[in-house]
């Protein structure tokens, strides 16, 4: 029998036989990898661990323990859900079942049934059911003929409409136990790896996000092959409920939303404008010092900049339409991206290779027009404001000044406490490239300075291909948070393509024009999307530099409200941010409310320390901590409030 060979991440590379499944190169590894091995990848294509292999090729194993072991596992369970939907439903009609970053969902069309969570026990219990039969996962080829064939009969125009996109040649269907999917692959090896599972909600959805398109009924689930992790993750669920960054911003007074204001636009209240303010200036600060200079560019832009760019070819159909003026045929765009305007200052003057680089940064507001269906508190609105950074700089200053960024993000998840992050190199899908501007060679000179960047700066980073911004490859930061969960912040971008769309230039040592690079860079991303997550990290208990209300002075009784007003001049002449609730309610009531307001500091006045000069000092969440002097307490807070952040070098 002929023989392949197999190379492994670490670079070995072992020969088999033609037709070797990966379950079989895991089994030549250890006993061990080939009972925990649920999936593969094979020349970067995701493939069954029964899958023959008849090439040469690279081949990555995954257990449940890799992020692509968790995909083939809860797109397997989707499938699983389906099938167990159809026992109590056999005329819903199935439409896509893929994994998400935390289970899966489905997409079904119930006709005239209801589904709601009343149903989720009886299909739970009927999906551990089918699971203990063990059914294996089979993909097998269709020809486009039979595949409609088969949907016909099932009376699905959802399938139809699928599979009518695809190539004869490169359709399959899958198939366990009784039941069939349209589907292109990544299962576990059989249902019976499926030891627990929880059906976590229901939601409407459009039939491929169109909203002209039919409404369908989104569940979601999620499963495990233990139980107790099932039981860790709904502990988890329940934490992050608490959490939740919209039930804390109306705790918290930060922000609302209003319906006469529109959807996903938020409204920023006296405390969360506050809580912007300290990041602005705390970013703000550094930039200074990293040699960036501030600027303010228009909430609007002509529509010709947009096409100049990219963007409106790119995102006009599903950005907000065009605003026409009286002027006949002129129309602008509101900024749904910073950088044409920085790109326009850059053009105001002339450069020389001597000038660079330029560091342009802006808190700068942009706007996109997002589905309703995908509006989500902060995390997912139609108008942010972006921490953003265009540096236009030579091609051998590119390295540096990448690295530089690079330091500058770290300093910023240091100073707020997400101290566990990886990176991703996000490149250019290596098949289709029609979705990207901008020459191959400049793609590759980008490509190659972010990764040589990620590894001079000793990051732990993977690459994903496909991944990249329409003008240039990028480096995202994956942070976890205080529950583990993993959230995209910060990004960097290399960008060879604009400066040429806009035809920038500096003028070099030779005397000769030159084109510059562009990094565009934002270590918070959008201030929205920061500061849900940094809520949902803290639970609320924001760092004290940080908080809007620092201290809250608690008056015993009215007669010593003078006294407390006293306090707090002195605490504000400190530059401490105090309040004092003179409310006519009781000292337990106010500290009961103050907890909940998660106040860092309550002062607690009454005829002791009125007569004597000093507080009493409580602590959010630890309770008293003494009587002391005001003197002593300003020291207290300064020495907290400046001991987590490091002065950027």
């Amino acid at each position: 029998m002929s023989k392949i060979k197999i190379t492994l991440p670490d670079g070995s590379v072992k020969e088999f036989d033609k037709g070797t499944t990966p379950y079989e190169v895991a089994k030549s590894i250890s006993e061990g990898l080939a009972r925990n091995v649920i999936s593969a990848k094979f020349n970067d294509k995701t493939v069954e661990v029964s899958t023959p292999l008849t090439t040469d090729g690279n081949l990555t194993l995954f257990t449940w323990n890799d992020p692509e072991g968790k995909k083939a596992f809860w797109h397997s369970s989707a499938h699983l859900m389906a099938q167990a939907i159809q026992k109590f439903y056999p005329e819903a009609k199935l439409t896509i079942g893929p994994a998400i970053d935390n289970g899966f969902y489905y997409d079904i069309d119930f006709g005239d049934k209801s589904f709601s969570e009343k149903d989720f026990e009886k299909i739970e219990k009927k999906m551990l059911e089918i699971a203990k039969g063990k059914h294996e996962f089979s993909l097998r080829e269709v020809s486009k003929k039979d595949a409609l064939d088969f949907y016909k009969k099932e009376n699905n125009p959802f399938k139809i409409e699928l599979i009518e996109n695809l190539e004869d040649g490169d359709i399959t269907f899958c198939d366990h136990d009784d039941f069939t999917d349209l589907c292109r692959g990544g299962h576990i090896p059989n249902t019976g790896l499926i030891k627990a599972v929880k059906l976590l909600n229901v939601a409407g959805a459009y039939w491929r996000g169109d909203e002209t398109k039919p409404q369908l009924t989104r569940v979601y689930g999620i499963s495990f092959p233990k139980q107790k992790l099932l039981k860790e993750y709904l502990e988890m669920l329940e934490e992050a409920k608490k959490r939740d960054h919209r039930k804390l911003g109306k705790e918290l007074e930060l922000f609302a939303f209003s319906s006469n204001v529109g959807q996903g636009l938020p409204l920023w209240l006296p405390k969360g404008a506050a809580l912007r303010e300290r990041l602005e200036d705390f970013l703000k600060k550094a930039q200074k010092k990293a040699g960036y200079q501030g600027v303010v560019t228009p909430h609007i832009g002509h529509k010709n900049l947009y096409l100049t760019s990219g963007h409106y070819e790119k995102y006009g159909a599903d950005s907000f339409q065009p605003i026409k003026t009286p002027k006949e045929g002129e129309e602008f765009l509101l900024k749904p991206m910073n950088c044409p305007h920085h790109i326009e200052i850059f053009k105001t003057k002339p450069y020389s290779y001597k000038d660079l680089p330029v560091r342009f940064a802006e808190f700068g507001t942009v706007y996109r027009y997002e589905q309703s269906g995908e509006l989500h508190g902060l995390t997912r609105v139609r108008g942010f404001t972006q921490d953003d950074a265009h540096i236009f700089c030579t091609p051998d200053q590119l390295l540096d000044e990448f690295k530089k960024v690079i330091d500058l993000v770290i300093y910023v998840f240091g100073s707020l406490g997400f101290e566990d992050f990886t990176a991703q190199v996000s490149l250019r899908d290596k098949e289709d490239k029609s979705k990207y501007i901008g020459s191959d060679e400049n793609w590759e000179k980008a490509e190659q300075a972010i990764l040589q960047a990620a590894q001079e700066k000793g990051l732990d980073y993977k690459i994903e291909y496909g991944e990249a911004a329409f003008y240039g490859p990028k480096l995202d930061f994956m942070v976890k948070d205080a529950l583990g969960r993993s959230w995209q912040l910060g990004t960097i971008q290399v960008d060879y393509n604009l400066p040429e769309r806009f035809d920038l230039t500096y003028t070099g040592a030779d005397n000769k024009s030159h084109r510059p690079v562009m990094i565009h860079r934002a270590p918070f991303g959008s201030m929205e999307r920061f500061i849900a997550i940094l809520l949902e990290h803290t639970g609320g208990n924001l760092p004290l530099w940080l908080t809007p209300e620092q201290v809250i002075i608690l008056p015993i009784s009215e007669k010593y409200e003078k006294y407390a007003k006293n306090v707090l001049n002195l605490l504000q002449n400190s530059d401490i941010r105090a309040t004092i609730d003179n409310r006519n309610e009781k000292i337990g009531r106010k500290i009961r409310d103050a907890e909940v307001m998660k106040t860092p500091y309550m002062i607690i006045v009454g005829e002791k320390e009125a007569e004597s000069g000093m507080v009493s000092v409580r602590k959010h969440k630890e309770g008293d901590i003494g009587s002391m002097s005001i003197d002593e307490f300003i020291s207290r807070v300064k020495e907290e409030e400046t001991k987590d952040i490091k002065q950027f070098e």
